[in-house]
């Protein structure tokens, strides 16, 4: 049998580097992963050049049922406090796209930056390692300043006074993602909210989606909205075309929100008053209304468009003076506000993120301990998701610090 102060378990971005913060604030650390390899999730995040934080962090750029929770830890440790830890160790990175920083080498050094903050906290790794049963010892809260967790692994026996939860989600099954967390939830009756694949791309009906199925491939700016007048969500960004169906970084951030059965609307031409540039056309053109068209949006799309007008009761392949005020204020209409229903998602082996998870009421928003004396929930498995930008990696870092902090000012307090 091993004695620790802490077990982390999950060496994603989450348990690294709270298991970094931990060691390096005098606890003694152990971090286990059933995976051979630590932090899939970052190596592969960006492009391979991991998408680590945004500059432009707040709590607004968050889901959760409970969504003051996050606000907390994401005060303590900001994007600034990240970036701070980077220049330490002297890693060059960028700023890409609205506030998105992404490394300038490779994800491998953020990986290589964690690992190293874990040595200098000589943290214990244990990697690949399964654990098979956590049981809890303590028979009262007073008592969670000893050993009070024991863990059945196969490397032997672990006992702790405090166990953390780092294990990530469901996405991306094919890295290791696995329900552990959830089941170590379920074990000691914390309650969860349903998880669910997010920053996900969408599908549609095969047969519906056909027309639309060649344009595979082809990207553009778009606004693209879900909801109602009274809770409706928007973002502008790039949407991609699939064969099943939509994905690109708009599609993925309304992914978020998208629920099963409700349309998504689309603006094709965002930075475009369709209407009054179809209709200046008609007064001054002969040229094809596609051909018009593809001055606001790629040709292909152009093309498929008014393809779609006779299904519709309107001849949109004809030179644009020729068409009818009723029928381009149709078209200018659907090019400006597409609604259509997706039918799904592509599900976790595409989803960026696991959305829901363990619920935050009954964390603790300052330490990220649960009701479960000693038992703590940090990272992706818990209820805070982040948007598409680097959002989710902030959380990990937040969650993390907050976390190691708690485990030092309760196992590191003096003795009454």
């Amino acid at each position: 049998m091993q004695n620790f102060d802490v077990t982390i378990i999950g060496a994603g971005a989450a348990g690294l580097f709270c298991a970094g913060v931990a060691g390096q604030l005098g606890l003694r650390v152990l971090l286990v992963d059933h995976s051979e390899k630590v932090a899939e999730k970052i190596r592969i995040s960006g492009g391979g050049r991991c998408n680590f934080t945004n500059r432009d962090t707040t709590p607004a750029n968050f889901i959760s049922d409970n969504p003051r929770f996050c606000r907390s830890a994401l005060s303590r440790y900001t994007p600034r406090d990240f970036i701070a830890l980077l220049e330490k160790h002297g890693i060059a990175f960028h700023e890409k796209h609205k506030g998105q920083l992404f490394c300038d080498r490779s994800a491998e050094d953020i990986i290589q930056m964690l690992l190293a903050e874990c040595d200098a906290g000589h943290v214990t790794r244990w990697q690949p390692c399964s654990l098979k049963a956590i049981r809890h010892l303590a028979s009262s809260p007073r008592e969670i300043s000893t050993s009070s967790y024991e863990i059945d692994s196969d490397r032997g026996v672990i006992h702790c006074a405090a166990v953390v939860v780092a294990t990530g989600g469901l996405s991306i099954p094919k890295i290791g993602a696995s329900d552990f967390g959830y089941r170590v939830a379920k074990q000691f009756d914390l309650p969860l909210i349903t998880p669910r694949p997010a920053l996900v791309p969408l599908t549609f009906d095969e047969a519906a989606w056909a027309p639309f199925a060649q344009l595979s491939g082809l990207s553009l700016p778009v606004k693209i909205e879900t909801g109602n007048k009274k809770d409706k969500i928007a973002f502008l960004e790039d949407l991609l075309f699939t064969h099943r169906g939509l994905s690109g970084p708009g599609v993925l951030q309304i992914s978020s929100y998208w629920e099963s059965g409700t349309p998504i609307r689309l603006n094709l031409a965002p930075d475009a008053d369709v209407a009054d540039l179809l209709t200046s056309a008609k007064a001054t053109s002969r040229k094809l209304i596609a051909n018009e068209l593809a001055a606001l949006v790629p040709s292909r799309l152009a093309d498929t468009w008014v393809a779609q007008g006779a299904a519709l009761g309107h001849n949109w392949a004809r030179p644009v003076n020729e068409a009818t005020d009723k029928s381009l204020a149709a078209l200018a209409e659907r090019l400006s506000r597409w609604e259509l229903t997706p039918t799904g998602t592509e599900g976790y082996r595409k989803a960026e993120v696991t959305a829901g998870g363990v619920d935050t009421r009954v964390l603790s928003s300052q330490t990220m301990e649960s009701k479960q004396p000693g038992l703590y929930f940090i990272g992706e498995v818990v209820d805070v998701t982040g948007w598409l930008g680097g959002y989710n990696f902030q959380w990990a870092w937040a969650s993390g610090f907050a976390c190691a902090q708690g485990l030092a000012a309760k196992l590191l307090a003096p003795s009454p």
